[in-house]
């Protein structure tokens, strides 16, 4: 299978190139910049991209490779700050810009053998970016300009290395699809080979050499995630997966008596049921930090499956469904950028634990799960059910989880739903839910003055949960759900709307 490798400079965009590329195809992995040469040649990559980044090169501290990456032989795309450190490195210059570039932009290719194959006279390319590459390394030519910008694409043809200064990887640039899909297929001759069939022939393969004859033990949320991950392992080993379901008191409404009938009778799962309810309310009793609640439930997951383990023979691996937002989240795998939270699945584990982690699902994204899922035979409607974090209600519970506050807003949660799909909008949303904040606000009530709960209303849409914008929920639809919530789940008498984007806001409050 074809493979391109990533390295990240810290770009707000970079996952979105590595979506584009498994789009046209081919799989693609984000790697940190200052990975190693001899970890890169490991990684066999057929093609390697750079991405852009907020510095400039020629400051002290700005993030750089060898230029012995351009010595490989492997094909090499830089954009923005990819290209400019392409300049820098290899004997051209880079220097401030006289005229900043953020926005949009008209293509003008002055060529079209290479990168710019069949791409439109002005074609709109979005910019971001306050330095240009005044004077280009020997060996280039530039191919492409736009009004500000003269080195827009330039191409070394005979040593495979290519850059652009704006981002073709962003919805805005109309035709950078089409940019991408020259370099990898006209310029680098990859071939379209990354399928969700092939992925799932490969993994199971892959699943049966690791486990042997050992048996695999696996959670249960009652989210796509843990259902898709525990199908595919199941294909590859059958009954000797041991997937157990919790009840953390922690779901919505119904939603464990509802999964666990399904998760046995419809998908054939070797299920153990567990109700552990009260177990986790008392370890969080008193928990309000909302890292120390992950951590607290994924010990609390942990302890539970170690004891299910010690019942059978043979259980050497826990199975998880984490997927690549996880790991790009939880952990700086970019160089330059922070760690935006621990995810339950990659930061909660203890450190002595016995069993070795299996993760399937670690190399996708969340569309790239849910088309996963439908292959492996998982009905539409819960394939295209709204994520739900491992921690459950737990993280929309700002301060203390306890019965009361988790009944509070299970009732909330309930009708917001209900109103959702009565609605017809379920289908347009990423996500749809209430969280409940740690704060009380005076109302009026039959005449009386009440001091009660808050809940806040929170509906995305999105595309991979990267990125996401608030919906524009109709005033009137609004009001009906506030009022519904005020008047059905006592000790509310507030409902607000959050209209925060991600960034810089994170989809869920915790």
């Amino acid at each position: 299978m074809n493979k391109v490798c990533i390295l990240d400079f810290g770009s707000q965009y970079t996952q979105l190139i590595a979506r584009r590329v498994r789009e046209l195809g081919v799989y693609a992995e984000i790697h940190p910049y200052n990975i190693s040469l001899l970890h890169l040649k490991r990684e066999s990559p057929q093609a390697i991209i750079l991405s852009g980044g907020p510095q400039s090169v020629y400051e002290a501290a700005a993030p750089l490779i060898s230029s012995e990456i351009f010595d490989l032989g492997i094909p090499v795309l830089g954009i923005c700050y990819g290209l400019q450190l392409i300049a820098h490195l290899l004997g051209g210059r880079v220097t401030p810009a006289a005229k900043r570039e953020y926005g949009l932009a008209h293509l003008q290719p002055l060529s079209r053998d290479g990168l710019l194959h069949n791409i439109q006279e002005g074609s709109t390319v979005w910019m971001s970016h306050g330095d240009r590459v005044s004077r280009i390394p020997p060996g280039f030519m530039i191919t492409g300009m736009t009004p500000n910008t003269k080195a827009a694409v330039v191409e070394a043809a005979g040593r495979r290395i290519f850059g652009v200064q704006f981002h073709p990887e962003v919805a805005h640039t109309f035709e950078g699809k089409k940019i991408l899909s020259n370099f990898l297929f006209r310029l680098c001759k990859l071939k379209p080979d990354w399928t969700m069939s092939g992925f799932i022939e490969s993994k199971a393969a892959e699943i049966r050499r690791t486990v042997g004859r050992h048996k695999v033990i696996a959670g249960l949320s009652g989210g796509v995630d843990s259902l898709v991950a525990c199908l595919i392992i199941h294909r590859a080993i059958g009954r000797r997966l041991l997937c157990v379901f919790v009840d953390n008191g922690l779901l919505r409404k119904g939603q464990y008596e509802e999964l666990l009938a399904a998760f046995r009778r419809r998908y054939g799962l070797n299920v153990i049921a567990v109700d552990a309810s009260r177990r986790f309310l008392a370890k969080l009793k008193g928990v309000v930090s909302p890292e120390r609640k992950r951590k607290v439930i994924g010990r609390a997951f942990i302890e539970i499956f170690e004891e299910q383990a010690k019942k059978f023979k043979d259980v050497e691996f826990l199975a998880q469904g984490t997927i690549y937002p996880d790991v790009i989240e939880s952990a700086p795998v970019k160089g330059p950028s922070a760690t935006i939270k621990s995810h339950h699945n990659v930061g909660g584990l203890p450190p002595g634990l016995r069993f070795r982690l299996i993760e399937p699902l670690r190399e996708l994204f969340k569309d790239e799960v849910r088309r996963l899922g439908l292959e492996l035979g998982v009905e539409r409607e819960f394939i295209e059910q709204h994520p739900f974090p491992g921690p459950g209600l737990a993280v929309r519970i700002l301060g203390e989880v306890t019965a009361p506050r988790l009944a509070i807003l299970r009732e909330a949660d309930e009708i917001l739903l209900n109103e959702v799909r009565k609605a017809g909008l379920y289908s347009q949303l990423w996500q749809a839910f209430a969280v409940l904040l740690p704060v009380r606000s005076v109302g009026v009530m039959g005449d009386q003055r009440t001091y009660q709960q808050v809940v806040v209303l929170r509906l995305v849409q999105s595309l991979d949960g990267m990125t996401a914008q608030w919906f524009p929920a109709p005033a009137d639809w609004l009001g009906r759900v506030a009022s519904r919530i005020v008047n059905e789940v006592p000790g509310v008498n507030r409902v607000v709307y959050d209209i925060t984007t991600k960034p810089p806001a994170t989809i869920e409050w915790e």
